[in-house]
């Protein structure tokens, strides 16, 4: 093929990373699979660029510079800087990076790029591309850096953003030496608050002593160190998420976050600033719900889009935002950029849309780019050098063949395939709920669907049409449809088949012109290998008459077999894809990775020959580096094109299929390609990405050798469309009259479609993803085409068969009923003659069938039950052994007859011989240990002795010192052990592990001697219970003997106490039927009639038992119970005489019969009061053991409670041992933390001071070169008058004002105004300009023009030459002193850094230094456990929680504390009394002053009223009425006096008759009140019989509406006069009690009317 010519992409679609940058202020690029697609937002025309390497990784542009760099995707990739409009490759930039690079970024001040670079080195690299050099480079700069970006106003800073963390990179230069510093942002936390990190605690001596030891950073517990220890964080509080980032011209940082947050970052401080919070109450509600996803800086403000679909403009004043503008977006934006004027800002949607806006304009959003995103499934040609393509979720785009889009349709559901008819301008649409969707794509630009069929309930595999349009064949699983593909017919399906194998892979077809049938090739994978080695393919071969189509087809809609003739070969290896040419099969396999031609056999008559036979391939080439590949047979037959993972296109010709042209359309990184499709004129070929999200159009450019070829293939084409230009013009006519289906509905719009198929048309229920089956419910609802054909035939049998099946009914039930009859009948025949009940079974065979039937399913069931019992078992036998088996005293527990007490056990297990072997070695050791120290002693003669300290009469002082010196009670219990350490000596580790082995010995022995009493305490209940049982049992006879029936109290074992029931089952607490197998029943009755034979043989004749049972009652002795059954009988003749006629005899025989009664009832009483004393005894010796127990009990309660403490004191003293243990080992990590970080900052710092003597060498140098410099500048202004010694003096000095005049350089304005970075910062950028703009300003003032008179023009350019000179030497100057001011300035910094090295690692010294002296004194500093007696802690108890606080506390001796306590207390004591002589001497002093104060107050009172009554003056007449008033009193008393008694005397009178006439008022009241009572139930009969008159009077009434009126009259003259009776009445009782107050009253004030 590569003769006939090359392959060339024409254009691309599509939208990958959602990214767009600009290379200029009218072209935007972005990325597009493994293309670069740059487009003109004013124009909207597009160019594409293939990638220059493999693949396209990370990407980005400058519109500055006008250049795009490009990353590749493989192993060690290079990045590629190409300059625009060119599109030329300047310079390959090879990298350190081994995998791939994350991001790019250029820089608008200068040629400079950074890149990023991801596993394993993780560096940042910052390049000069126009010379290709590596500037610095810094490894180890972050794990999860996802965008880099340049200070637009200083090439030197440049931020990194990662997905946790923010970034600034510090680009240091001295001369040509670089190097990168990074300043890391602390974001602030989730909430908003400010995350301070904790700073390592100082290991410094202060002489402080602390409980819990020194205290060491996290990462020193964690055990890490190096690098690992100095990034160790805590898991704490989550921090911000950043998404976007955005420079100011102030070089600080906008920063949007997830959480709706928006940040304002200075990385020169650097500080963190929260300009929005979202979580405060009065938060913007517009900025609260749409967050900050992408900013972008412009003069008018920041912008800022989010996820509310909404664009906003803020202005930033401090800490305050303000929105100034906002703009409505159709759809969420993802990512906004400004050109590099600053006019236009390009907005990138989430769905791929781009939209622009022009700020200074302030018009509405312009939609420059509409190709959506998500994955292409496929695309085809339309015929008509168009292109339609699908998208998964249902997006139908349709492409010109300059790769404009010129509409598109959505399908709201997801597709699986496409194929174009070529005999009508429409595309067949397969979807994953089986149906199959037609589009009318006639209308240009507006494609409509017009029809729909559900075929099937699975996904459409393939679509294809034939070469003439007759028919559409689709796969799904394993069937296959065959359509008519005409419009005019209405899509009807015609029928189906079912290939061999499923699924269908691929499906193929082959028309011949002039041929009558159509071949449909199916690829199905075969039979699986026996051996599982994966079986190998089959083609499934049908062929099809075009004019036996229709009636060719069952009732079931199969194809018969008279019209459709198939066969199937099989193929030696699995194949992916295949295509049907002329006679044979191209195939491409996988697993070979091979291209294969198979030749198909053919008999005479040009039909394909036998139906089955093996086919293996004539031909096999070398195929895709990436597999599986998929083939296409171009429309003419002679062009085989193939496309794989790998995304490489290869194109060849059928007859040389070894010669091929190439290209690569996808990236192999993303599955390379998915779809392939030829156009009419097999000229062009389309490729749809597998993951990449892009569609490629490439395009046969021919060479010279190949223009015949290309011709025969348009020649084809052109013929072809001639052909079907009648049947086109027919089909576009029948498809346009087509009405248009709307998503939401089943039926066309306007109308309902005619004939059962398209009534039953509707959509299935697919599994999708997405919200489209919430878009369109129908998708859901309808039966497939399958079902409604099967549905059909079912109610056809139904019909033809319905009076068939009713007789068959009648007839079956008529034979049961005779069956059931003469069954009954048997039943009453004698055994002889009687049948058994299987002889009535009509149908045996089908009987059996059924019990096997049943006896399978039960035995599956049974099976599951006892797989399911097995794992129970096998979890049960598990937890047994590691629960009880393996535990050498299993647990129990002892409860209390009478009392609450519960006393468990310690559950132990067996001591394991690595312990029992560490035991004894440390035994060994401590032993050996002992006797060396006894030894050396002896040695030294130095025995210590230490006396007991007490105070005389307390007896035990030595065993509670002994006790509060080791700090348990274990030598107490007797289980503590010989060889322990003292706790005063255990400072090395090895002895605290060795202490820790010999504790638990301690607390094993402790244990052990519990459970022995325990078991002791426990065969004791056993043996109070068997005694128990045995009393109640005589207690149980003599109730039965007494015949007094009581309920005996009995002691059983509680779960507890006898946890081994657990672990049984018994037979009571199954509450369902014990299944038996038929043996187990066959067992189970041999037993029973084993026992009934025993039982029958012990009930026969026994003479012994006879003759016992006959002569002594069936003992062998008489029980001396049985006497309380014995009776005397009374003689017969008391029964039938009456006394009077009884003999002499028979009165002697009656009285002996009376003492004979007499004795034998004082007998029984005398023997029943024996038994109920026994009983009494009995139960009394009961409770009074039973009590003992519980005492026992309690005893052993309480050693439990002492066993408990000692082994808590003893794991306190292993807890404290492990917890010094831990500690020390903290401190040796931290100490070779710290030995680390000091070896790592003294590498720096002999790095830092070896380039400290590097720079001062270089500075010197350039300080040289800059005095060298000055000093030729100033030899030019010296000699300036030398060079012009034959010119007049005045002339000189004319000239010498010119030669230092200089002209005013004016800089030029950036002419955008909206730019808010006018002032960019780049020192070679502002010294080249200035120099070139000064020499540009010299040229004018060398002109001729400003020649001074009478100066010779030689002597003018001489003197333009040489202040020529001058102007570039100061320049130099200039230049030079920048750069050693520069160079100064990186020194000045080494040099701190050398400062602040040093002072780390002084501070790293003393850090060490002091965490040794720490350790050695945390070694010495032991944790002692002391017990304590109550009474000898006082310290403050903490009210929180209730301990004492031993924090500030300190131990003295006892005598100390008792002799200071009585101290205390006789001073307390003096004190005491003092005060109570003070306190009554006061009192007597209070008292004396309160009495003089009494007296003299009275003395004053006394004085005043002796002055009163001395100024008090009466006349006579006032003294004469005083005297009469005093004689009036009197005699008005009196008078009282006499009325008050008299009035006494009248009320005792009159009080019986008041009396008496109450009693008979109450009488009439009682009367009154029965009377009542009558009248009311008199009243309730009058009501009811007015009731039943008012309604016959209603019924009876004439003028209705009269009666109605009269009635209602009536009754409100009956209602008024109850009312004013009832007011009359409560008038009168009110005046009578109104009386009977006025009597009272007058009563009262009678006695004053005198």
């Amino acid at each position: 093929m590569d003769e006939i010519g090359d392959l060339e992409v024409s254009w691309a679609q599509g939208f990958s990373k959602q990214r767009v940058v600009f290379i200029d202020t009218r072209t935007a690029c972005y990325t597009c699979g493994n293309h670069i697609v740059f487009l003109n937002i004013d124009s909207k025309k597009r160019t594409v660029l293939q990638s220059p390497g493999k693949g396209i990784g990370a990407f980005t542009a400058n519109g500055t510079s006008r250049v795009v760099a490009v990353s590749e995707q493989r192993l060690n990739p290079s990045i590629f800087v190409l300059s625009y409009p060119e599109l030329k490759l300047i310079h390959e930039l090879k990298g350190t990076a081994t995998l791939d690079y994350a991001s790019l970024a250029l820089s608008d001040v200068g040629p400079y790029l950074c890149c990023y670079s991801s596993l394993p080195d993780h560096t940042i690299t910052v390049w000069n591309w126009e010379n290709a050099e590596k500037i610095c480079t810094q490894p180890q700069a972050g794990k999860d850096v996802i965008y880099l970006v340049f200070n637009p106003m200083n090439w030197q800073q440049i931020c990194a953003l990662g997905s946790k963390t923010l970034t600034v990179w510090n680009i240091e230069k001295s001369d040509t030496h670089h190097i990168l510093k990074k300043r890391e942002l602390h974001l602030p936390a989730a909430d908003g608050s400010i995350i301070k990190r904790e700073a390592p605690p100082s290991h410094i001596v202060n002489g402080r002593l602390t409980y819990w030891g020194p205290q060491m950073p996290a990462s020193a517990i964690a055990g890490l160190k190096g690098v690992k220890a100095d990034g160790f964080l805590q898991c704490g509080t989550p921090r911000l998420t950043p998404l976007a980032v955005c420079w100011t011209s102030a070089a600080e940082l906008y920063v949007g976050c997830q959480e709706g947050y928006l940040l304002l970052a200075d990385p020169d401080a650097p500080s963190v600033r929260i300009l929005f919070n979202p979580t405060v109450p009065d938060a913007n509600p517009v900025l609260k719900d749409g967050g900050f996803q992408s900013l972008a800086l412009h003069s008018d403000g920041l912008y800022a889009a989010g996820k509310d679909n909404l664009l906003r403009c803020l202005k930033v004043n401090g800490t305050r935002v303000e929105i100034s503008q906002t703009l409505e977006v159709e759809e969420a934006i993802r990512t906004v950029v400004f050109s590099p004027d600053y006019n236009s800002l390009l907005l990138v949607s989430s769905s791929g849309k781009i939209y622009r806006y022009q700020p200074l304009q302030s018009g509405q959003m312009e939609n420059i780019l509409d190709v959506l995103t998500g994955e292409f499934v496929a695309a085809a040609s339309t015929g008509q050098d168009t292109f339609v393509s699908v998208r998964e979720f249902g997006e139908l785009q349709w492409w010109s063949s300059e790769g404009d889009l010129t509409g598109s349709l959505s399908l709201r559901t997801q597709v699986s395939c496409l194929a174009c008819c070529p005999v009508s301008h429409y595309a067949a649409v397969g979807t994953l709920s089986g149906h199959v969707l037609f589009v009318d794509l006639s209308s240009a630009g507006r494609p409509r669907l017009v029809h729909k069929i559900h075929l099937y309930r699975k996904p459409m595999n393939c679509l294809v049409f034939d070469q003439g349009g007759n028919i559409l064949v689709c796969a799904s699983d394993c069937h296959i449809f065959v359509l008519d593909a005409k419009p005019s017919k209405t899509f009807a399906v015609v029928g189906y088949t079912v290939a061999p194998g499923r699924p269908i892979l691929s499906l193929s077809t082959q028309h011949q012109r002039g041929s009558e049938r159509v071949q449909v090739l199916a690829l199905c994978p075969g039979p699986k290998d026996p051996q599982d080695r994966g079986g190998g393919s089959l083609f499934h071969l049908l062929s099809l008459s075009r004019k036996e189509l229709s009636g060719c087809v069952d009732a079931h809609g199969c194809l018969s077999k008279n019209t459709l003739q198939a066969s199937t070969y099989e193929a030696p290896h699995a194949l992916q894809s295949c295509v049907l040419g002329v006679g044979e099969i191209f195939a491409y396999c996988e697993e070979q990775k091979s291209l294969q031609r198979f030749k198909l056999p053919q008999d005479a008559d040009g039909v394909p020959g036998p139906t089955v036979c093996q086919l293996g391939p004539e031909e096999e080439l070398e195929g895709h580096p990436l597999g599986p590949g998929i083939l296409a047979l171009s429309p003419h037959g002679f062009w085989l094109a193939s496309v794989g993972r790998d995304g490489l296109l290869r194109l060849r010709t059928t007859t040389a299929l070894d010669r091929y042209a190439e290209i690569e359309c996808h990236s192999c990184r993303l599955g390379g390609a998915g779809g392939l499709s030829f156009s009419a004129d097999s000229q062009t070929l389309v490729t749809a990405g597998l993951a990449d999200g892009s569609l490629v159009c490439t395009r046969l450019r021919a060479k010279v050798s190949g223009t015949i070829q290309a011709r025969e293939a348009t020649y084809h084409s052109q013929t072809a469309a001639l052909q079907l230009e009648n049947v086109l013009k027919v089909e576009n006519a029948a498809l346009g009259v087509m009405t248009e289906w709307h998503l939401g509905s089943l039926s066309p719009n306007g109308s309902s479609r005619p004939g059962r198929e398209e009534a039953s048309e509707g959509r299935d229920a697919t599994e999708v993803t997405t919200e489209l089956d919430e878009k369109d419910p129908n998708l859901t609802s309808d039966p497939t085409w399958l079902e409604t054909r099967e549905e059909a035939v079912l109610k056809a049998e139904r019909q033809r068969y319905s009076k068939k099946k009713e007789e068959i009914r009648k007839g079956i039930k008529q034979l049961f009923d005779t069956s059931w009859e003469r069954m009954r009948a048997n039943e009453e025949l004698p055994d002889i003659w009687r049948l058994d009940g299987h002889e009535f079974n009509l149908d045996v065979g089908e009987q059996r069938r059924l019990e096997v039937d049943g006896e399978r399913e039960v035995a599956t069931v049974r099976d599951e039950i006892e797989l399911g019992n097995l794992a129970k078992c096998y979890l049960r036998d598990v937890l047994k052994r590691d629960c009880w088996d393996s535990m050498k005293v299993k647990g129990k527990a002892i409860k209390g007859f009478h009392s609450d007490f519960e006393v468990k056990n310690y559950p132990m297990k067996e001591r394991t011989a690595k312990e029992l072997d560490d035991l004894l070695r440390v035994e060994s050791i401590r032993a050996i240990e002992m006797a060396n120290s006894i030894t050396q002693q002896d040695v030294l003669h130095r025995r210590t002795s230490r006396g007991e300290e007490g105070e005389e009469g307390e007896g035990g002082g030595s065993d509670v010192q002994t006790a509060a010196l080791t700090g348990s009670f274990a030598a107490q219990l007797g289980c503590s052990n010989p060889h322990l350490y003292d706790q005063f000596n255990l400072h090395i580790r090895e002895q605290k592990i060795n202490q820790i082995t010999l504790l638990q010995d301690v607390i094993y022995k402790v244990k052990t001697a519990f459970n022995g009493e325990f078991d002791g305490v426990r065969k004791q209940k056993e043996q109070e219970m068997s005694r128990v049982r045995e009393k109640n049992r005589r207690m149980g006879e003599i109730m039965e003997e007494l015949g007094a029936y009581q309920e005996l109290w009995e002691p059983t074992l509680g779960d507890s106490e006898q946890p081994e029931r657990a672990l049984t089952v018994e037979d009571s607490e199954i509450k369902v039927e014990k299944y038996l197998t038929p043996e187990q029943k066959k067992i189970e009755e041999e037993k029973k009639k084993l026992e009934e034979q025993m039982h029958l043989a012990a009930k026969g004749d026994n003479s012994r038992d006879r003759a016992l049972g006959d002569m002594m009652g069936g003992a062998i002795q008489v029980k001396k119970e049985d006497i309380l059954k014995k009776e005397v009988n009374q003689p017969e003749f008391a029964v039938s005489k009456p006394e009077l006629q009884w003999s002499d005899e028979e009165k002697k025989i009656y009285k002996d019969y009376e003492k004979k009664a007499k004795e034998l009832s004082e007998e029984q009483d005398k023997y029943r009061k024996t038994l109920e004393s026994e009983m009494k005894k009995m139960q009394a010796s009961i409770l009074e053991s039973t009590q003992g127990f519980d005492e026992v009990l309690a005893k052993l309660f309480e050693r439990k409670l002492k066993s408990e403490t000692v082994i808590y004191q003893e794991e306190l003293k292993i807890a404290h041992l492990v917890y010094s243990m831990l500690i020390e080992e903290d401190m040796r990590y931290r100490e070779r933390e710290l030995v680390l970080t000091m070896e790592r900052r003294r590498a720096d710092k002999n790095a830092i001071g070896e380039e400290l003597r590097n720079v001062s060498e270089g500075v010197e140098l350039c300080r040289e070169a800059y005095e060298n410099i000055v000093a030729e500048d100033r030899l030019l202004d010296k000699g300036f008058r030398k060079q012009f010694f034959d010119v007049p003096a005045h002339v000189v000095d004319h000239l010498y004002k010119l030669f230092k005049h200089r002209p005013r350089v004016q800089r030029m304005r950036d002419q955008a105004d909206n730019n808010p970075f006018n002032k960019r910062f780049s020192l070679g950028g502002v010294v080249g300009e200035g120099l070139g703009q000064m020499l540009q300003a010299m040229e004018e003032l060398d002109s001729s023009e400003n020649t001074p008179t009478a100066l010779e023009p030689s002597v003018w350019e001489r003197f333009c030459v040489i202040r020529r000179a001058k102007v570039e030497s100061e320049q130099q100057v200039k230049v030079k002193a920048l750069t050693l001011a520069e160079m100064q300035a990186f020194l000045q910094k080494r040099s701190d850094e050398d400062e602040t090295a040093k002072e780390e690692i002084k501070t790293l010294m003393d850090e060490i230094n002091g965490l040794r002296e720490q350790k050695v004194r945390f070694q010495l500093d032991l944790l002692v456990q002391v017990l304590l007696r109550q009474g000898q802690v006082e310290v403050e108890v903490s009210p929180a929680l209730c301990i004492p606080d031993h924090r500030d506390s300190v131990m003295h001796h006892r005598s100390v504390v008792e002799d200071l306590s009585a101290n205390i207390k006789t001073l307390g004591e003096q004190k005491i009394a003092t005060m109570v002589e003070c306190k009554d001497f006061r009192k007597g002093i209070i008292q004396l002053e309160w009495e003089q104060r009494r007296i003299q107050m009275q003395t004053e009172h006394y004085n005043m009223q002796t002055r009163d009554i001395q100024k008090l003056q009466l006349s006579k007449e006032q003294q004469e009425y005083l005297n009469q008033m005093d004689h009036k009193i009197v005699d008005q008393a009196s008078t009282l006096q006499k009325h008050t008694a008299f009035d006494d005397k009248v009320t005792t009178n009159r009080l019986p008759y008041y009396v008496e006439k109450i009693n008979q008022v109450a009488m009439r009241a009682a009367i009154k009140a029965e009377q009542s009572a009558v009248l009311d139930r008199e009243l309730a009969e009058m009501e009811v019989v007015v009731a039943e008159r008012r309604h016959i009077y209603e019924s009876t009434a004439v003028d209705a509406d009269q009666g109605v009126e009269r009635e209602e009259e009536l009754y409100q003259e009956i209602v008024q006069l109850k009312n004013m009776k009832h007011l009359a009445r409560t008038q009168a009782q009110e005046l009578a009690l109104l009386r009977e107050q006025l009597e009272v009253s007058r009563m009262k004030n009678f006695p004053s009317l005198n």
